[in-house]
């Protein structure tokens, strides 16, 4: 046998001391959330309407390596594209694709809206709901409901009234713990809406889980929120006998759900982040563990894959079209979709580019 020199033991201890305060700190400090249990439906099978395919390889890349986290996209009257940034530049690209910057919001734009008169509407993660004119003046148009502060504002769709609908995904995390909020699994979010003639806000839906995409039914009388961390779409009735009501739209959705739009022709287009993550899945039941895991490094946690996913339904919550990257080289991390005239627009929350994918598309 070897013998083991006083220096290799001091060397060991050096090593061990570390290890071990890490261990007790990992396991006995408290953790900065407090999350229940829950057991997420088996994900459905990548088939049929979910099989994979390249559909969104198809699409031109705009703006690419000269923009990061174009988070959703729009198109205003003269056809040219407009995103909000990961920076707060609100950009807009001409027809050749120049791009000039239109404004910062010292926050985080999210959701893009333009209403009848020209104006931009935006759902700014730190700064709320705020409009941008024709002639770009930038004006905070509510940041509260019922007392409440907006915690992290995220999407919105306009009627024909110029009635805003949008979304607070979470009143208690802010988008830089987005993580957090998907762990704890408790219910922070809600879906309001913003009148621009009594210039209040009404919130129509509260305790949602991460309540992010909102869009209109083509005749105005349902609004949907996606429910990011359920996997699934609600609907709330606007108009008719069910008004002031809500159900599940569609449910256990193959991917985690994040942006989604209405062409006002029946059709809605969902944009899926990410496919379903097993690792998150499998934790979620267990609060003790979740505790401990939230505790680890960003890196170490569960972690989106790199995947484009699109869907398109119709106003009964079937799948009418399914568009798809599964190499996540080209189009990845869909946050939004919002169809243009004779295209698509994808947009990304931590990518690159924006995709225009030509229509029409199944």
């Amino acid at each position: 046998m070897g013998i083991i020199s006083e220096e290799t033991k001091k060397v060991g201890i050096l090593i061990a001391i570390p290890i071990a305060i890490f261990v007790v700190y990992f396991l006995f400090s408290p953790s900065p959330i407090d999350p229940v249990a829950y057991e997420p439906p088996t994900p459905p099978e990548m088939s049929g309407p979910f099989a994979p395919n390249d559909l969104l390889t198809q699409s031109d890349l705009i703006g690419l390596g000269d923009i990061h986290g174009p988070e959703d996209v729009d198109e205003d009257p003269q056809g040219r594209i407009v995103a909000g940034l990961a920076n707060g530049d609100i950009v807009r690209f001409d027809k050749s694709g120049k791009k000039e910057v239109l404004v910062n919001t010292g926050g985080r734009p999210l959701g893009l809206e333009f209403d009848a008169a020209g104006n931009l509407w935006i759902a700014d993660a730190k700064n709320g709901l705020l409009r941008l004119s024709a002639e770009n003046t930038l004006q905070v148009m509510a940041t509260e409901a019922d007392g409440i502060p907006f915690g992290f504002t995220d999407d919105l769709d306009i009627d024909q009234a110029g009635n805003v609908y949008f979304s607070d995904a979470s009143s208690k995390w802010p988008i830089e713990r987005y993580r957090w909020d998907a762990i704890e699994a408790r219910p922070y979010g809600r879906l309001m809406r913003y009148s621009p003639t009594t210039d209040k806000v009404t919130v129509l839906l509260d305790n949602l889980y991460f309540a992010n995409g909102v869009a209109l039914s083509s005749q105005e009388d349902f609004v949907l929120v996606n429910e990011t961390w359920r996997y699934r779409i609600v609907r709330y009735w606007i108009q008719g006998p069910k008004a002031g009501t809500h159900d599940i739209f569609i449910d256990n959705l193959p991917g985690i759900p994040d942006g989604i739009s209405g062409n006002r022709r029946g059709t809605f287009w969902l944009a899926l982040a990410t496919p379903r993550n097993a690792q998150l899945d499998s934790i979620h039941p267990y609060p003790l563990l979740k505790k401990l895991i939230i505790k680890l490094p960003n890196f170490m946690q569960p972690q989106p894959v790199h995947y484009g996913f699109v869907l398109g339904l119709n106003e009964q919550g079937e799948v009418v079209s399914n568009l798809q990257d599964p190499s996540g080289e080209h189009v990845y991390e869909v946050t939004s979709v919002e169809e243009g005239q004779g295209h698509l627009l994808l947009g990304t929350l931590t990518g690159d580019r924006i995709g225009r994918l030509p229509l029409p598309v199944r």
